[in-house]
């Protein structure tokens, strides 16, 4: 199975995690999007299956956190979700990839192991792979073969939403639960929800973890 090139589409570290505004300060905010957009390039840098990884980001830092992890850059002008997508997307077919593994910013749990058994999945010439989102109705990761098989729809609802789009362009679907992808963090019920995920297990999560500890001593 050809190995996949990961996208990442990050926003703005600023206007990063807004749903939390009544529990942290905007500082706070942007320090844990920082971190656990660091944990989830650490994750795919120990992936034996993924050698190149893409973000797209109009957010300098992120940029310069980006290339410190030896991934590839791409400047987003911060049109939407879905068009930072769009143009990642583009540019892994520029680069001569087969598939495409789109992957959130904010799941700082992602297993390495569990990312390259999804990876390694038997898949069909074209097909999509949706992981969704421990509510099972969002979508948290989506692997395209080739990365031009379906256009994503992310927001509410979106794994029926790309489900249907899938069987609509007739391609091959699975939906795959991943446990380290399932849980994003959008919101303070999220956060508590890797809170204990992180005191009840050793290792994994080094830079939200390490946050997290350093925000409850304040």
């Amino acid at each position: 199975m050809t190995q996949p090139l990961a996208i990442l589409p990050i926003k703005s570290f600023d206007q990063a995690k807004q749903r939390l505004s009544e529990t942290l300060d905007p500082v706070t905010r942007r320090v844990l999007a920082e971190a656990m957009f660091s944990d989830v390039l650490v994750a795919l840098r120990r992936s034996q299956l993924i050698e190149r990884v893409l973000v797209v980001s109009g957010d300098h830092g992120a940029q310069r956190i980006a290339a410190g992890y030896g991934a590839m850059v791409l400047e987003d002008h911060e049109l939407g979700h879905n068009e930072a997508v769009a143009l990642g997307l583009a540019r892994a077919l520029e680069l001569g990839a087969e598939r495409a593994l789109l992957i959130p910013g904010d799941c700082p749990l992602l297993d390495p192991g569990e990312l390259d058994e999804l990876v390694s999945r038997p898949a069909a010439h074209r097909s999509v792979v949706i992981v969704p989102d421990r509510h099972g109705t969002g979508t948290n990761a989506l692997l395209l073969t080739p990365p031009d098989a379906l256009a994503p729809a992310f927001g509410p609802g979106s794994r029926y939403r790309h489900e249907a789009l899938a069987k609509r362009v007739g391609i091959e679907v699975q939906t795959v639960a991943v446990s380290s992808l399932g849980l994003d963090v959008d919101t303070p019920e999220d956060l508590t929800a890797v809170e204990g995920v992180l005191e009840s297990s050793r290792g994994g999560a080094a830079h939200t973890r390490g946050m997290l500890r350093q925000l409850s001593r304040t």
